[in-house]
């Protein structure tokens, strides 16, 4: 929108066109530009002034506008997110997708904002369109553990349905994310129709299930040396590397990456150091370098 008073008030604050009229009878014949360039001051200004009686109306406009613009995005991208998830449970027929889209729902969450708590009910598949998300639990002396990571596009939060418990975790977003949530009978009914559906879900739960073995392992058995590198690595495979190839593409805080590594923020810093010292990272603020990883992942299966 134009800034109708600015503009106006910097005509009606012109007063010199004016006070040249008055003073010198002369004025019409000896500046006859300033005369010229008066009278467009004088025109522009009645118009402001007219424009300025609509400007009600015109804010109308702008937010039915806006309302409309903000619709047809929210369906073009509820259409496009319905489709990648079709695409991630491929091939679902026409009468499955439309199931699917029929009460699918899309929320954005900010950093370090709660998409579910421990102890809630479930009742929901949710998929990870956008962002980063962080699964944790919270321990002993209210320190937490991250238990597993989230990228796009993944599922969470249905195993506690289908164990007929409550959430035994709770669900952060790291970064500012998207994330569309599908009621589980939905899901089940997709079960019921689709076998590949009901296959990809027990596979994913199967892999989860054995990466957690795998992580209690290594988060009981090995040293702080070896749990960082491990995370460092987990991160990378998780996240992948930005375009040098080197840095991680997740920048966590140091508690974020000790609660990871199961243990205490400042083993974390003083780790973190060591492995910079060694030559094995570089580290800028948040940012990771992975520089010597073959080191690293050494480090990690020695534990």
């Amino acid at each position: 929108m134009f800034k109708f008073s600015k503009i106006i008030s910097e005509f009606k604050d012109n007063k010199i066109l004016r006070e040249h009229k008055i003073k010198d009878n002369n004025f019409r014949k000896n500046n006859y530009f300033y005369v010229v360039q008066y009278k467009i001051c004088r025109k522009i200004y009645s118009i402001q002034l007219f424009l300025l009686t609509l400007q009600p109306h015109f804010k109308v406009l702008l937010i039915l506008y806006q309302g409309i613009t903000m619709i047809v995005i929210k369906d073009s991208k509820k259409e496009e997110i319905i489709k990648k998830v079709c695409d991630y449970w491929s091939p679902l027929d026409e009468k499955e997708q439309a199931l699917l889209a029929q009460d699918i729902t899309v929320e954005q969450f900010r950093k370090n904002e709660v998409i579910y708590n421990e102890l809630d009910r479930p009742g929901k598949m949710m998929f990870l369109i956008q962002g980063k998300v962080k699964i944790f639990k919270d321990g002993v002396s209210g320190r937490n553990q991250i238990v597993r990571v989230i990228k796009p596009i993944g599922i969470f939060g249905y195993r506690a349905y289908f164990a007929k418990e409550d959430y035994k975790t709770t669900a952060m977003a790291f970064e500012a994310s998207m994330v569309a949530f599908v009621p589980m009978d939905i899901i089940v009914e997709l079960m019921k129709r689709n076998f590949n559906v009901c296959q990809f879900i027990l596979q994913h739960l199967a892999v989860e299930l054995g990466q957690s073995d795998d992580r209690t392992i290594n988060l009981t058995q090995k040293h702080i040396r070896g749990r960082l590198a491990e995370a460092l690595l987990f991160l990378r495979d998780s996240y992948g590397l930005e375009e040098d190839d080197c840095t991680l593409s997740i920048y966590l805080s140091r508690e974020d990456l000790a609660n990871m590594s199961n243990m205490t923020t400042s083993n974390a810093i003083r780790t973190l150091s060591t492995f910079a010292n060694e030559k094995l990272i570089a580290i800028d603020g948040r940012k990771i370098k992975l520089i010597n990883i073959e080191e690293l992942e050494d480090i990690s299966k020695k534990g």
